[in-house]
């Protein structure tokens, strides 16, 4: 299992950005997915999931200004970031949700300035 994702850059509080997570094979199909981030000497925290059927769940940090959403015949989970904050800085992942494997890849980097 593979899951790449991809996105991020460096923005201005308050612009947005929109993650993609693309997964090898098709491992989506009702596995609930979630994006996780780790911002420098911090753990890693989760951010957003979404299960099979669609139904989501936000960290209190991100509720209203975050979207996930999927598309289980593209292979792809996605993460719209409205209204950006610099504490949003950070390297994002995706992953199974709420109980991610131990693979991360790369992720994709985040950084919002003031």
């Amino acid at each position: 299992v593979q899951l790449q994702a991809s996105g991020g850059g460096s923005v201005q509080a308050g612009e947005s950005l929109r993650l993609s997570c693309a997964a090898s094979g098709r491992i989506l199909s009702r596995n609930a997915m979630g994006w996780y981030r780790q911002a420098p000497g911090k753990q890693r925290e989760s951010v957003a999931g979404i299960n099979g059927w669609g139904t989501t769940n936000y960290a209190d940090s991100v509720k209203g200004r975050f979207t996930i959403s999927r598309d289980d015949a593209k292979n792809t989970v996605y993460l719209q970031m409205n209204s950006l904050k610099p504490e949003d800085t950070a390297a994002y992942y995706c992953n199974f949700w709420p109980k991610p494997t131990g693979y991360w890849g790369q992720g994709t980097q985040v950084t919002v300035s003031s």
